[in-house]
């Protein structure tokens, strides 16, 4: 189980890479990729039963919070991604100046999630860092 740990906490590692990117679209597609792999790493060990996945080792997070973990970073921001694609997809060639403003400014702002909507991921993965 350690050695599982320690393969998704190299996943995070780049997690954390990937986020300090500016590139919206390809950091969605990295994160998406990262969270995939982490999945096929389970399925490529032996198959572990409900009890395995949710066993904790003393502050080493389970192996369904490192995959949860993965997949609620790649959600948010893909959700943010498609929300701005459709607004985006929305405009006209009528819109006014300062829609053009305002699409601008939320298209600087990417990605709009708040660190602390993050952190806590983290906090689970690398425990044994912090303490």
């Amino acid at each position: 189980m350690e050695t599982m740990v320690k393969k998704f906490q190299q996943k995070y590692k780049r997690v954390r890479d990937e986020m300090g990117r500016k590139e919206f679209h390809s950091v969605v597609m990295s994160l998406g990729k990262i969270a995939h792999d982490g999945g096929q790493l389970l399925k490529g060990g032996s198959a572990l039963t409900t009890q395995q996945m949710q066993l904790r080792v003393g502050i080493w997070p389970s192996l369904a919070d490192c995959l949860d973990g993965l997949k609620s970073i790649h959600e948010m921001y893909q959700s943010e991604y498609l929300l701005k694609s459709s607004v985006i997809s929305s405009l006209t060639w009528k819109c006014s100046a300062s829609d053009i403003v305002a699409l601008r400014q939320l298209l600087v702002d990417q990605p709009n999630i708040p660190k602390d909507e993050v952190q806590p991921i983290f906090d689970i993965i690398f425990a044994e860092e912090i303490c």
